[in-house]
């Protein structure tokens, strides 16, 4: 029998996840802007800086997974990480707003550069562990489901914590002076992360038994590429960022153009912010009636049509909020099962190959998720680039108009029907996980065993 979750366990697990977007969503929405406005760095080198940060990390992802697939302590596998860099993860997001004013641009190039890999490479280095954890602190997948959703509600807070408050904290702290203000705003915003994942570390414990693995990265990942359902979720994975992506990017320039008012992006963010909270908590109640499958597949095709349907919109901000509310609501709900699925497939490969790989499975779709992030954020503007459009243009060509719409609702709309025809592929419904796991326990309990499923049933 499975342990029930307390909800102070949940919310603390919530905690690590709502601590790593604080710092996140920090360098996504401010970053760029701190860099070449307020420090004075040519927009093309921090362009190209974020694009070699990022394929660098994809390609650090899996092996920070095997790292942690490897380590063997008294806290367990991952929740050390948690404690180790806590403090190392909140000083480099501090460090990326320190840059000295005394430097040349020269210097405040190399700085920028130094800091901001350190930055992703210690949000790499606990995020992935954090991100393991969820596989083995439960095995039972109606607490999977309960936990994940307590970690994406909090995580959608700690994003909009850093989205909204991180400005007036800067005004406030800095007076006159930018660069003070941001660095006084990113020592509360990291100071709050750190002691997040120190909660989190305290308060969370791994159940399921995960022993260290001792084989070597090539195998691993030659296991990994058999498992046919990591290769569906990493599908999922794929479209689920890309969907979230294209529709983020593009609606600053749809409230721009086709709302004509670019200070409306607040109203649709806070729109976007509320559906993925509604999301989180709604996704729990919805797989006690039907199967997380059924949830994932339904949410992704009413996610994908209501996306579509936007273009048929007015430009009537109620309608459009309303919209957004909804839209974001069910997204979340598939983002939450998906991270749900990634667990199983860690069980399914323990099953079929006699091998646990949490950390190494959950850090090779996180690089798929990154590269689903780099590529779809290229079409956006790859698509602007190609229709015409025009920067600061008071009026757009209808080409590039037509852009902006289709990359707001009907590019998303049909990733997110990709991922929902993706479902066709995936095997591991409640029953067949229930089996696996009740094949763990027949391994403790022979005389079980020839009730359980067996792996040559999946095949």
């Amino acid at each position: 029998m499975q342990q029930r979750l307390s909800v102070k366990e949940k919310i603390s697990y919530g905690l690590g996840d709502m601590a790593s977007h604080i710092g996140l969503e920090n360098v996504i929405i401010f970053l760029t802007f701190y860099y070449t406005d307020v420090v004075g760095l040519p927009a093309v080198f921090v362009g190209t800086l974020f694009l070699l940060a990022r394929v660098t990390d994809a390609i650090i992802d899996p092996v920070m997974g095997m790292v942690a697939d490897r380590t063997r302590t008294r806290w367990g596998k991952f929740r050390p990480w948690l404690l180790w860099l806590s403090v190392p993860f909140g000083v480099s997001c501090l460090l990326i707003y320190a840059v000295p004013e005394t430097l040349s641009l020269t210097g405040k190039m190399i700085y920028a550069s130094v800091t901001y890999c350190l930055m992703m490479l210690m949000y790499t280095a606990i995020n992935i562990p954090y991100c393991s954890m969820g596989a083995i602190i439960t095995s039972d997948d109606t607490q999977r489901i309960s936990l994940q959703s307590w970690r994406f509600f909090l995580a959608t807070l700690g994003g909009a914590t850093s989205t909204f408050l991180m400005m007036p904290l800067a005004q406030w702290l800095g007076g006159g002076n930018k660069l003070d203000g941001y660095f006084g705003a990113m020592s509360v915003m990291a100071s709050l992360a750190a002691i997040m994942f120190l909660i989190c570390f305290f308060n969370t414990r791994e159940r399921v038994s995960a022993p260290a693995s001792h084989g070597n990265f090539i195998a691993d990942l030659r296991d990994l590429l058999r498992n046919d359902q990591w290769r569906i979720v990493a599908l999922l994975v794929f479209f689920n960022i890309s969907f979230g992506v294209v529709r983020l990017g593009a609606m600053m320039y749809y409230v721009t153009y086709f709302l004509g008012d670019a200070s409306l992006f607040m109203w649709l963010l806070a729109a976007h912010i509320i559906g993925k909270c509604i999301g989180s908590a709604m996704s729990k109640w919805m797989t006690r009636r039907l199967s997380k499958l059924t949830i994932f597949t339904l949410s992704a095709v009413i996610t994908g049509l209501l996306s579509i349907s936007i273009v048929f919109l007015p430009a009537t901000l109620s309608l459009l909020v309303a919209m957004t509310v909804v839209v974001s609501c069910f997204y979340q709900v598939t983002t939450t099962l998906m991270w749900v699925m990634m667990s199983d497939v860690v069980d399914y490969g323990e099953f079929k190959q006699g091998k646990r790989m949490d950390g190494t499975v959950f850090s090779t779709l996180l690089a798929v998720l990154k590269m689903g992030m780099a590529v779809s954020g290229a079409i956006v503007g790859w698509t602007l680039g190609l229709s015409g459009y025009v920067a600061q243009a008071s009026q757009q060509q209808s080409s590039a108009m037509m852009a902006i719409i289709a990359l707001f609702s009907v590019v998303p709309g049909v990733l997110s029907l990709l991922s929902a025809l993706a479902m066709r592929g995936y095997k591991l419904n409640d029953a067949t996980m229930r089996g696996i796991n009740q094949h763990k326990l027949s391994d403790s309990h022979p005389a079980t065993e020839s009730n359980v499923l067996k792996p040559q049933e999946l095949s």
